[in-house]
Protein backbone atom coordinates (compact mmCIF):
# COMPACT_ATOMS: atom_id res chain seq x y z
CA UNK A 1 0.00 0.00 0.00
CA UNK A 2 3.20 2.14 0.81
CA UNK A 3 4.59 1.24 -2.76
CA UNK A 4 1.18 2.62 -4.68
CA UNK A 5 0.85 5.92 -2.83
CA UNK A 6 4.25 6.50 -3.13
CA UNK A 7 3.84 6.08 -7.30
CA UNK A 8 0.60 8.21 -7.36
CA UNK A 9 2.72 10.99 -5.66
CA UNK A 10 5.43 10.76 -8.43
CA UNK A 11 3.18 10.97 -11.20
CA UNK A 12 1.67 13.74 -9.38
CA UNK A 13 4.94 15.55 -9.22
CA UNK A 14 6.07 14.79 -12.98
CA UNK A 15 2.55 16.87 -14.10
CA UNK A 16 2.60 19.77 -12.50
CA UNK A 17 6.57 20.08 -12.87
CA UNK A 18 5.68 20.22 -16.61
CA UNK A 19 2.98 22.60 -16.45
CA UNK A 20 4.40 25.73 -16.20
CA UNK A 21 2.95 29.19 -16.71
CA UNK A 22 5.08 29.81 -19.78
CA UNK A 23 3.58 26.68 -21.78
CA UNK A 24 -0.45 26.86 -20.98
CA UNK A 25 -2.36 24.31 -22.57
CA UNK A 26 -4.74 25.11 -25.26
CA UNK A 27 -7.98 24.01 -26.45
CA UNK A 28 -8.69 25.21 -30.21
CA UNK A 29 -12.52 25.94 -30.20
CA UNK A 30 -14.39 23.80 -33.40
CA UNK A 31 -14.50 25.53 -36.52
CA UNK A 32 -17.39 28.11 -36.64
CA UNK A 33 -18.56 28.61 -40.49
CA UNK A 34 -20.59 31.97 -40.02
CA UNK A 35 -18.43 33.38 -37.34
CA UNK A 36 -16.61 35.50 -39.14
CA UNK A 37 -13.03 34.07 -37.73
CA UNK A 38 -10.44 31.34 -38.97
CA UNK A 39 -10.89 29.22 -36.51
CA UNK A 40 -10.07 25.24 -36.39
CA UNK A 41 -9.24 23.62 -39.59
CA UNK A 42 -10.26 26.51 -41.51
CA UNK A 43 -8.67 27.90 -44.56
CA UNK A 44 -9.50 31.12 -44.41
CA UNK A 45 -12.80 33.26 -42.97
CA UNK A 46 -15.25 31.07 -42.64
CA UNK A 47 -13.81 28.70 -45.44
CA UNK A 48 -12.57 24.97 -45.51
CA UNK A 49 -11.53 22.64 -42.90
CA UNK A 50 -13.42 19.56 -42.03
CA UNK A 51 -16.85 21.54 -41.22
CA UNK A 52 -16.89 24.20 -43.98
CA UNK A 53 -16.85 24.41 -47.84
CA UNK A 54 -14.43 25.87 -49.90
CA UNK A 55 -14.98 29.51 -50.57
CA UNK A 56 -12.82 32.03 -52.68
CA UNK A 57 -13.04 34.59 -52.20
CA UNK A 58 -15.14 34.48 -48.56
CA UNK A 59 -19.62 34.38 -49.28
CA UNK A 60 -21.55 37.27 -49.74
CA UNK A 61 -24.91 38.16 -50.10
CA UNK A 62 -23.95 40.65 -52.49
CA UNK A 63 -23.41 40.88 -56.31
CA UNK A 64 -19.96 42.12 -57.07
CA UNK A 65 -19.59 42.97 -60.34
CA UNK A 66 -15.84 42.95 -61.38
CA UNK A 67 -14.87 39.57 -59.15
CA UNK A 68 -15.13 37.04 -62.53
CA UNK A 69 -17.92 35.07 -59.96
CA UNK A 70 -21.83 34.70 -60.65
CA UNK A 71 -22.95 35.69 -57.56
CA UNK A 72 -25.85 38.34 -55.93
CA UNK A 73 -28.55 38.43 -58.18
CA UNK A 74 -26.01 37.91 -61.32
CA UNK A 75 -27.72 36.13 -64.40
CA UNK A 76 -23.57 35.23 -65.23
CA UNK A 77 -20.56 36.52 -64.25
CA UNK A 78 -20.25 40.06 -63.30
CA UNK A 79 -23.65 40.96 -65.39
CA UNK A 80 -27.26 40.80 -65.04
CA UNK A 81 -28.65 41.84 -62.57
CA UNK A 82 -27.67 45.19 -60.50
CA UNK A 83 -24.66 44.49 -62.65
CA UNK A 84 -26.50 45.64 -66.03
CA UNK A 85 -27.47 48.79 -66.92
CA UNK A 86 -29.60 49.98 -69.81
CA UNK A 87 -28.16 52.40 -72.25
CA UNK A 88 -30.51 54.20 -74.60
CA UNK A 89 -29.01 54.79 -78.02
CA UNK A 90 -29.90 57.23 -80.88
CA UNK A 91 -29.07 59.25 -83.98
CA UNK A 92 -25.78 58.08 -85.53
CA UNK A 93 -23.15 55.90 -83.92
CA UNK A 94 -20.03 58.28 -85.00
CA UNK A 95 -16.72 55.76 -83.87
CA UNK A 96 -15.87 52.25 -83.58
CA UNK A 97 -18.23 50.88 -80.71
CA UNK A 98 -18.84 47.43 -79.15
CA UNK A 99 -22.44 46.37 -77.33
CA UNK A 100 -21.55 44.52 -74.41
CA UNK A 101 -23.70 41.50 -73.14
CA UNK A 102 -23.56 42.82 -69.59
CA UNK A 103 -25.87 45.46 -71.08
CA UNK A 104 -29.75 45.94 -72.28
CA UNK A 105 -29.13 49.05 -75.19
CA UNK A 106 -32.68 50.48 -75.77
CA UNK A 107 -32.81 51.82 -79.49
CA UNK A 108 -35.22 55.31 -79.33
CA UNK A 109 -35.77 56.48 -82.76
CA UNK A 110 -33.40 55.58 -86.00
CA UNK A 111 -29.59 54.76 -84.93
CA UNK A 112 -27.36 54.73 -88.24
CA UNK A 113 -24.18 53.28 -88.29
CA UNK A 114 -21.89 55.71 -89.49
CA UNK A 115 -19.89 55.85 -92.59
CA UNK A 116 -16.41 54.17 -92.16
CA UNK A 117 -17.24 53.10 -88.58
CA UNK A 118 -17.81 49.46 -87.28
CA UNK A 119 -20.64 48.27 -84.61
CA UNK A 120 -19.45 45.24 -82.79
CA UNK A 121 -22.52 43.38 -80.63
CA UNK A 122 -21.11 40.75 -77.77
CA UNK A 123 -22.70 37.18 -78.14
CA UNK A 124 -26.04 37.52 -75.79
CA UNK A 125 -26.55 40.97 -76.06
CA UNK A 126 -30.13 42.00 -75.79
CA UNK A 127 -31.36 45.53 -78.04
CA UNK A 128 -34.14 46.73 -77.71
CA UNK A 129 -36.53 49.37 -79.70
CA UNK A 130 -39.12 52.10 -78.57
CA UNK A 131 -42.33 52.00 -79.74
CA UNK A 132 -43.52 54.82 -82.01
CA UNK A 133 -44.73 55.33 -86.14
CA UNK A 134 -43.89 57.10 -88.91
CA UNK A 135 -40.58 58.94 -88.60
CA UNK A 136 -39.99 58.07 -84.97
CA UNK A 137 -39.92 54.57 -85.82
CA UNK A 138 -36.94 52.65 -84.15
CA UNK A 139 -35.03 50.77 -86.11
CA UNK A 140 -30.66 50.01 -86.60
CA UNK A 141 -29.58 51.24 -89.87
CA UNK A 142 -26.29 49.74 -91.19
CA UNK A 143 -25.73 52.38 -93.79
CA UNK A 144 -23.39 52.08 -97.05
CA UNK A 145 -19.65 52.14 -96.14
CA UNK A 146 -20.70 50.66 -92.94
CA UNK A 147 -20.64 47.82 -90.65
CA UNK A 148 -21.93 45.37 -88.40
CA UNK A 149 -20.48 42.48 -86.46
CA UNK A 150 -22.92 40.72 -84.60
CA UNK A 151 -21.93 36.88 -83.88
CA UNK A 152 -24.09 35.54 -81.50
CA UNK A 153 -23.62 31.83 -80.96
CA UNK A 154 -26.09 28.92 -80.39
CA UNK A 155 -26.15 29.01 -76.30
CA UNK A 156 -25.81 33.13 -76.84
CA UNK A 157 -27.61 34.69 -79.55
CA UNK A 158 -28.28 38.13 -80.01
CA UNK A 159 -31.53 39.53 -80.01
CA UNK A 160 -33.57 42.53 -81.24
CA UNK A 161 -36.90 42.91 -79.55
CA UNK A 162 -39.70 45.24 -78.30
CA UNK A 163 -38.95 47.87 -74.78
CA UNK A 164 -42.21 46.19 -74.29
CA UNK A 165 -40.49 42.42 -73.84
CA UNK A 166 -39.75 41.44 -70.24
CA UNK A 167 -36.43 39.38 -71.55
CA UNK A 168 -33.68 40.29 -69.19
CA UNK A 169 -30.10 40.29 -69.61
CA UNK A 170 -28.35 36.71 -69.56
CA UNK A 171 -31.82 35.22 -71.00
CA UNK A 172 -32.96 33.95 -74.33
CA UNK A 173 -36.90 34.78 -74.25
CA UNK A 174 -39.28 36.73 -72.37
CA UNK A 175 -42.36 35.59 -70.69
CA UNK A 176 -44.89 38.46 -71.88
CA UNK A 177 -45.09 38.55 -75.33
CA UNK A 178 -45.51 35.58 -78.26
CA UNK A 179 -45.91 35.54 -81.94
CA UNK A 180 -48.99 37.56 -81.92
CA UNK A 181 -47.50 40.58 -80.89
CA UNK A 182 -46.39 42.22 -83.90
CA UNK A 183 -45.47 45.97 -84.79
CA UNK A 184 -44.27 46.86 -81.57
CA UNK A 185 -40.45 48.89 -82.94
CA UNK A 186 -39.21 48.79 -86.04
CA UNK A 187 -36.50 46.39 -87.86
CA UNK A 188 -32.68 45.71 -89.01
CA UNK A 189 -32.09 47.57 -92.40
CA UNK A 190 -28.09 46.76 -93.81
CA UNK A 191 -27.19 48.75 -97.25
CA UNK A 192 -24.32 48.19 -99.47
CA UNK A 193 -23.13 49.20 -102.77
CA UNK A 194 -23.48 45.41 -104.68
CA UNK A 195 -25.90 45.31 -108.33
CA UNK A 196 -29.58 45.89 -107.83
CA UNK A 197 -32.10 46.32 -110.99
CA UNK A 198 -33.63 49.73 -110.54
CA UNK A 199 -36.39 51.32 -112.18
CA UNK A 200 -35.09 53.98 -114.84
CA UNK A 201 -31.40 52.34 -114.12
CA UNK A 202 -30.61 54.28 -111.36
CA UNK A 203 -27.61 53.41 -109.35
CA UNK A 204 -29.38 54.51 -106.29
CA UNK A 205 -31.85 54.42 -104.76
CA UNK A 206 -33.67 55.11 -100.91
CA UNK A 207 -34.64 51.87 -99.19
CA UNK A 208 -38.24 50.63 -98.05
CA UNK A 209 -39.09 51.82 -94.91
CA UNK A 210 -36.94 55.02 -94.06
CA UNK A 211 -38.31 58.26 -95.54
CA UNK A 212 -36.47 59.70 -98.32
CA UNK A 213 -35.26 62.86 -96.47
CA UNK A 214 -33.02 60.17 -94.67
CA UNK A 215 -29.79 60.02 -96.97
CA UNK A 216 -28.54 57.40 -94.94
CA UNK A 217 -31.16 55.19 -96.02
CA UNK A 218 -29.64 54.79 -99.68
CA UNK A 219 -28.55 51.71 -101.05
CA UNK A 220 -27.12 50.40 -104.53
CA UNK A 221 -23.61 51.12 -106.27
CA UNK A 222 -23.87 54.68 -106.58
CA UNK A 223 -20.71 55.87 -107.97
CA UNK A 224 -18.56 52.63 -106.69
CA UNK A 225 -19.88 49.33 -107.76
CA UNK A 226 -18.71 46.37 -105.59
CA UNK A 227 -20.70 42.89 -106.12
CA UNK A 228 -18.25 41.84 -103.02
CA UNK A 229 -19.03 44.41 -100.70
CA UNK A 230 -18.62 43.59 -97.40
CA UNK A 231 -21.37 44.90 -94.41
CA UNK A 232 -19.88 42.74 -91.59
CA UNK A 233 -21.76 39.77 -90.07
CA UNK A 234 -25.01 38.56 -88.90
CA UNK A 235 -24.84 35.53 -86.79
CA UNK A 236 -27.11 33.96 -84.90
CA UNK A 237 -29.50 36.42 -84.43
CA UNK A 238 -33.11 36.58 -83.35
CA UNK A 239 -35.45 39.49 -84.46
CA UNK A 240 -38.61 39.85 -82.73
CA UNK A 241 -42.12 41.62 -82.38
CA UNK A 242 -41.16 44.63 -85.15
CA UNK A 243 -42.42 46.15 -88.57
CA UNK A 244 -43.39 49.77 -87.59
CA UNK A 245 -45.48 51.51 -89.78
CA UNK A 246 -43.81 54.60 -91.35
CA UNK A 247 -46.29 55.31 -94.05
CA UNK A 248 -49.93 54.16 -95.12
CA UNK A 249 -48.98 50.55 -96.34
CA UNK A 250 -45.30 50.81 -95.45
CA UNK A 251 -43.43 48.90 -92.68
CA UNK A 252 -39.99 47.52 -91.66
CA UNK A 253 -39.22 44.25 -92.32
CA UNK A 254 -37.60 42.59 -89.80
CA UNK A 255 -34.10 41.96 -91.41
CA UNK A 256 -34.14 44.18 -94.83
CA UNK A 257 -30.56 43.91 -97.21
CA UNK A 258 -30.76 46.40 -99.63
CA UNK A 259 -27.74 45.36 -102.28
CA UNK A 260 -25.48 43.76 -99.76
CA UNK A 261 -22.84 42.09 -101.15
CA UNK A 262 -21.10 38.95 -101.07
CA UNK A 263 -18.47 39.55 -98.60
CA UNK A 264 -21.17 40.09 -95.85
CA UNK A 265 -22.17 37.24 -93.65
CA UNK A 266 -25.61 35.87 -93.25
CA UNK A 267 -25.91 32.91 -91.16
CA UNK A 268 -28.05 31.61 -88.67
CA UNK A 269 -31.20 34.77 -88.28
CA UNK A 270 -34.47 34.15 -87.28
CA UNK A 271 -37.26 36.74 -87.71
CA UNK A 272 -40.68 36.49 -85.06
CA UNK A 273 -43.72 38.06 -85.43
CA UNK A 274 -43.02 41.01 -87.65
CA UNK A 275 -45.61 42.85 -89.36
CA UNK A 276 -44.14 43.28 -93.03
CA UNK A 277 -41.94 40.44 -94.54
CA UNK A 278 -39.46 38.21 -92.39
CA UNK A 279 -36.43 38.69 -94.66
CA UNK A 280 -36.33 40.92 -97.82
CA UNK A 281 -33.62 40.90 -100.20
CA UNK A 282 -33.27 44.08 -102.57
CA UNK A 283 -31.04 43.28 -105.42
CA UNK A 284 -27.36 42.64 -104.17
CA UNK A 285 -24.85 39.59 -103.97
CA UNK A 286 -25.40 38.13 -100.84
CA UNK A 287 -25.88 34.93 -99.72
CA UNK A 288 -27.86 33.55 -97.02
CA UNK A 289 -27.93 30.54 -95.00
CA UNK A 290 -30.37 28.89 -92.02
CA UNK A 291 -32.89 31.55 -92.30
CA UNK A 292 -36.22 31.01 -90.12
CA UNK A 293 -39.13 33.17 -89.99
CA UNK A 294 -42.58 32.37 -88.02
CA UNK A 295 -45.69 34.41 -87.93
CA UNK A 296 -45.12 37.30 -90.03
CA UNK A 297 -47.74 39.06 -91.34
CA UNK A 298 -46.35 39.92 -94.86
CA UNK A 299 -44.45 37.52 -97.14
CA UNK A 300 -41.46 34.99 -95.49
CA UNK A 301 -38.63 35.38 -97.61
CA UNK A 302 -38.72 37.80 -100.13
CA UNK A 303 -36.69 38.90 -103.28
CA UNK A 304 -36.43 41.77 -105.72
CA UNK A 305 -35.03 43.60 -107.95
CA UNK A 306 -32.99 41.06 -109.72
CA UNK A 307 -31.36 39.82 -106.27
CA UNK A 308 -28.52 37.11 -107.34
CA UNK A 309 -27.34 35.25 -104.73
CA UNK A 310 -28.37 32.38 -103.36
CA UNK A 311 -30.30 31.50 -100.00
CA UNK A 312 -29.83 28.00 -98.96
CA UNK A 313 -31.92 26.67 -95.76
CA UNK A 314 -34.68 28.32 -95.03
CA UNK A 315 -38.11 27.75 -93.09
CA UNK A 316 -41.31 29.46 -92.87
CA UNK A 317 -44.25 28.95 -90.52
CA UNK A 318 -46.91 30.53 -91.58
CA UNK A 319 -49.12 32.59 -88.71
CA UNK A 320 -53.11 33.48 -88.24
CA UNK A 321 -52.01 36.75 -90.16
CA UNK A 322 -49.29 35.43 -93.00
CA UNK A 323 -49.23 35.97 -97.17
CA UNK A 324 -46.91 34.10 -98.79
CA UNK A 325 -44.19 31.81 -97.99
CA UNK A 326 -42.35 32.76 -100.71
CA UNK A 327 -42.54 36.13 -102.32
CA UNK A 328 -40.23 36.84 -105.56
CA UNK A 329 -39.93 39.65 -108.19
CA UNK A 330 -37.09 39.87 -110.88
CA UNK A 331 -35.58 42.80 -111.94
CA UNK A 332 -37.38 46.46 -112.25
CA UNK A 333 -34.18 47.95 -114.90
CA UNK A 334 -32.65 46.83 -117.96
CA UNK A 335 -30.44 44.84 -115.49
CA UNK A 336 -30.94 40.99 -114.96
CA UNK A 337 -30.11 38.31 -112.34
CA UNK A 338 -30.44 35.62 -111.14
CA UNK A 339 -31.27 33.83 -107.83
CA UNK A 340 -31.19 30.49 -106.16
CA UNK A 341 -33.21 29.27 -102.99
CA UNK A 342 -33.09 25.96 -102.66
CA UNK A 343 -33.23 23.54 -99.27
CA UNK A 344 -36.70 25.47 -97.70
CA UNK A 345 -39.53 24.04 -95.85
CA UNK A 346 -42.76 25.33 -95.84
CA UNK A 347 -45.30 25.43 -93.40
CA UNK A 348 -49.02 26.46 -93.98
CA UNK A 349 -51.84 27.84 -92.03
CA UNK A 350 -55.52 26.97 -92.57
CA UNK A 351 -56.53 30.38 -91.58
CA UNK A 352 -53.85 32.69 -93.03
CA UNK A 353 -55.42 35.34 -95.36
CA UNK A 354 -52.96 34.73 -98.35
CA UNK A 355 -51.12 31.42 -97.55
CA UNK A 356 -49.97 30.79 -100.79
CA UNK A 357 -46.25 28.36 -100.93
CA UNK A 358 -45.13 30.97 -103.27
CA UNK A 359 -45.69 33.83 -105.66
CA UNK A 360 -43.83 34.73 -108.65
CA UNK A 361 -43.98 38.08 -110.10
CA UNK A 362 -42.26 40.98 -112.40
CA UNK A 363 -40.56 39.15 -114.50
CA UNK A 364 -38.93 36.93 -112.01
CA UNK A 365 -35.73 35.03 -113.04
CA UNK A 366 -33.76 31.98 -111.12
CA UNK A 367 -33.91 28.24 -109.15
CA UNK A 368 -36.26 27.08 -106.85
CA UNK A 369 -35.49 23.70 -105.89
CA UNK A 370 -35.70 21.08 -103.28
CA UNK A 371 -38.92 22.63 -101.61
CA UNK A 372 -41.56 20.83 -98.86
CA UNK A 373 -44.64 22.41 -97.90
CA UNK A 374 -47.22 21.05 -95.17
CA UNK A 375 -50.19 22.33 -94.13
CA UNK A 376 -51.75 24.37 -97.22
CA UNK A 377 -55.41 24.42 -97.87
CA UNK A 378 -55.92 22.94 -101.22
CA UNK A 379 -56.50 26.12 -102.77
CA UNK A 380 -53.73 27.97 -101.93
CA UNK A 381 -50.88 26.84 -104.28
CA UNK A 382 -47.88 28.95 -105.70
CA UNK A 383 -48.91 31.65 -108.17
CA UNK A 384 -47.29 33.08 -111.80
CA UNK A 385 -48.36 36.81 -111.54
CA UNK A 386 -47.99 38.06 -115.16
CA UNK A 387 -47.24 36.74 -118.43
CA UNK A 388 -43.57 37.37 -118.53
CA UNK A 389 -43.20 35.20 -115.31
CA UNK A 390 -45.26 32.46 -117.30
CA UNK A 391 -43.22 33.22 -120.42
CA UNK A 392 -39.66 32.94 -118.40
CA UNK A 393 -41.08 29.32 -117.25
CA UNK A 394 -41.10 28.42 -120.79
CA UNK A 395 -37.81 30.21 -121.75
CA UNK A 396 -36.14 28.21 -118.85
CA UNK A 397 -35.22 31.57 -117.36
CA UNK A 398 -37.40 30.66 -114.15
CA UNK A 399 -36.44 26.93 -113.31
CA UNK A 400 -38.28 24.50 -110.46
CA UNK A 401 -36.77 21.51 -109.19
CA UNK A 402 -37.94 19.08 -106.98
CA UNK A 403 -40.82 20.24 -104.99
CA UNK A 404 -42.74 17.71 -102.35
CA UNK A 405 -46.05 18.72 -101.27
CA UNK A 406 -48.43 16.71 -98.89
CA UNK A 407 -51.48 17.54 -100.18
CA UNK A 408 -50.66 18.05 -103.63
CA UNK A 409 -53.54 17.50 -105.79
CA UNK A 410 -51.78 17.37 -109.50
CA UNK A 411 -51.90 21.35 -110.30
CA UNK A 412 -49.80 23.64 -108.07
CA UNK A 413 -50.05 27.07 -110.26
CA UNK A 414 -53.53 27.79 -110.31
CA UNK A 415 -54.87 28.08 -114.03
CA UNK A 416 -55.95 31.73 -114.05
CA UNK A 417 -54.13 33.84 -111.03
CA UNK A 418 -54.57 37.66 -111.02
CA UNK A 419 -52.34 40.19 -112.91
CA UNK A 420 -51.37 43.12 -112.28
CA UNK A 421 -53.67 45.81 -113.16
CA UNK A 422 -52.93 46.76 -117.00
CA UNK A 423 -52.14 43.55 -117.82
CA UNK A 424 -53.99 40.54 -119.96
CA UNK A 425 -54.99 37.25 -118.17
CA UNK A 426 -51.91 35.14 -118.05
CA UNK A 427 -51.13 32.72 -120.82
CA UNK A 428 -52.65 29.12 -120.02
CA UNK A 429 -50.82 27.32 -121.89
CA UNK A 430 -50.68 23.24 -121.70
CA UNK A 431 -47.59 22.71 -122.04
CA UNK A 432 -46.67 25.42 -118.97
CA UNK A 433 -48.95 23.35 -116.70
CA UNK A 434 -47.33 20.12 -118.16
CA UNK A 435 -43.75 21.46 -117.01
CA UNK A 436 -44.51 22.29 -113.59
CA UNK A 437 -46.64 18.79 -113.06
CA UNK A 438 -42.99 17.72 -113.92
CA UNK A 439 -41.02 19.04 -110.50
CA UNK A 440 -44.28 18.33 -107.95
CA UNK A 441 -45.36 15.52 -106.50
CA UNK A 442 -47.34 14.69 -103.39
CA UNK A 443 -45.88 12.98 -100.56
CA UNK A 444 -46.92 12.03 -96.82
CA UNK A 445 -45.67 13.59 -94.18
CA UNK A 446 -42.83 12.11 -93.21
CA UNK A 447 -41.58 10.70 -96.24
CA UNK A 448 -40.05 13.19 -97.78
CA UNK A 449 -36.54 13.89 -99.00
CA UNK A 450 -36.21 17.41 -99.44
CA UNK A 451 -36.88 20.59 -97.45
CA UNK A 452 -35.09 22.38 -94.84
CA UNK A 453 -32.06 20.84 -92.28
CA UNK A 454 -34.70 21.42 -88.74
CA UNK A 455 -32.06 20.44 -86.74
CA UNK A 456 -29.56 23.82 -87.15
CA UNK A 457 -32.77 25.52 -85.86
CA UNK A 458 -32.63 24.38 -82.14
CA UNK A 459 -31.84 27.30 -80.73
CA UNK A 460 -34.14 29.58 -81.76
CA UNK A 461 -37.13 31.26 -80.15
CA UNK A 462 -39.32 29.67 -82.46
CA UNK A 463 -38.48 26.67 -81.63
CA UNK A 464 -38.78 26.70 -77.67
CA UNK A 465 -41.83 28.86 -77.55
CA UNK A 466 -44.00 26.70 -80.38
CA UNK A 467 -42.45 23.52 -78.69
CA UNK A 468 -41.19 22.69 -82.18
CA UNK A 469 -39.08 19.64 -81.32
CA UNK A 470 -36.22 20.60 -83.50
Amino acid sequence: MKKLVFAIMVLMAVVISSCKKDDPVVIEPLATCADGVMNQGETAIDCGGPNCQPCTPPPTTGATCDDGIKNGDETDVDFGGSCSETITVSGEITGDTTWMAKNIYLLAGKVVVGKGVTLTIEPGTIIKGKPGSGSLASALIVQRDSKIMAEGTAEKPIVFTAESDNIGVGQTMGTNLDQNNRGLWGGVIVLGRASASLKGDVTEIQIEGIPATDTFGLYGPGEALNDADDSGTLKYVSIRHGGALIGEGNEINGLTLGAVGSGTTIDNIEVVANVDDGIEFFGGTVNATNLFIWAQADDGLDIDQAYSGTIDNGVVVDGDESDNGLEIDGPEGSLTGSFTVKNITLFGNAIAPGGKYADYRSNAMGTTENVYAIGFPADKKAQLSSNQVAQNLMDGLLVFTDWQIVGFDGSIFAEAPSVPDGESPIIVNPDLLTRANTWTKMVTEGSQTVGADLSVFAWTYANTKAGLGL
